[in-house]
């Protein structure tokens, strides 16, 4: 990989976030997570060289790799043109930015999967904006940073447990994740890495309509961990209003956001989208 890019004269870029993993193992384990079949559709973020890609199009019948690097993108295109040609081409090589392209394209994401090594700086929103689309993917196999797996996949209770937990999971269950070693990647990134499966829920906790209160809700929860929830969220509701909420869903009015469940934070959304 070093001397790919140093005969084609890539310089990578810090602030892309480009690490490139190239652990045969690792892809193959990722790939597995996938549950490929034949006729699947990918979409593949931050595909860099391409060892991803590679595996991916020997298990998938499509695969929509978004790419921002342009010298990336030349290279993918080169080194996959056999596949590109064609009324029904099994890759398409965009040249975007992954998080504007899927908040500027209202594109029906439902029969796809996700499987990426998503760039640091925008896993984490890249995730949330897949999981609050209105036809988001069935499945998510996201290689991130390990802090922002166990973010994803925490439960009341637990140190990383919060706001993008509470955001991703609404609508997507945590299926496990696996840890990957900074020696896989080129470069070697100061962290490490994991490997999470998301799988889509199948029937929603809640209608979209009441989507924005229960984020109202978790928003304010967690502006400051340490405060009881009850008390943050009188800068929204009235003080009788929220207690009437927690008596009817049984629920500790000194208790802090942490200790919420995901079913409980629903819950608590829909009974206060009656009253306003």
């Amino acid at each position: 990989m070093r001397q790919l890019l140093t005969t084609r004269d890539i310089q990578l870029t810090k602030s892309l976030g480009q690490n490139f993993l190239h652990d045969g193992n690792q892809l193959r384990r990722i790939a597995a997570q996938a549950e490929l079949k034949p006729g699947d559709r990918i979409l593949e973020i931050g595909p860099g060289l391409g060892p991803l890609t590679a595996e991916l199009l020997a298990g998938a019948g499509h695969v929509m790799a978004i790419e921002k690097d342009v010298r990336l993108v030349a290279f993918l295109r080169e080194r996959f043109a056999p596949l590109l040609p064609g009324e029904v081409p099994r890759l398409e090589v965009l040249h975007a930015d992954a998080l504007d392209y899927l908040r500027d394209t209202d594109r029906v994401w439902s029969g796809w999967k996700l499987v990426s090594n998503l760039p640091y700086s925008v896993a984490s929103p890249i995730l949330v904006e897949l999981a609050q689309a209105a036809h988001g993917p069935e499945l998510m196999v996201a290689t991130l940073q390990i802090e922002v797996a166990r973010r994803l996949a925490a439960g009341p209770g637990d140190g990383d447990y919060g706001l993008l937990t509470l955001l991703v999971q609404l609508d997507y269950a945590p299926e496990g994740w696996f840890k990957i070693p900074a020696s896989c990647f080129f470069p070697e990134p100061e962290v490490d890495s994991a490997c999470i499966t998301l799988r889509r829920r199948p029937q929603r906790l809640l209608v979209p309509e009441l989507r924005p209160v229960f984020e109202k809700v978790i928003r304010r929860a967690f502006s400051q961990r340490r405060k009881v929830m009850l008390k943050l969220l009188k800068q929204d509701w009235p003080a009788p209003r929220l207690e009437a909420a927690c008596q009817a869903l049984g629920l500790d009015p000194k208790a802090r956001a942490e200790t919420l469940s995901l079913e409980q934070f629903v819950a608590l959304a829909l009974d206060l989208a009656r009253s306003d």
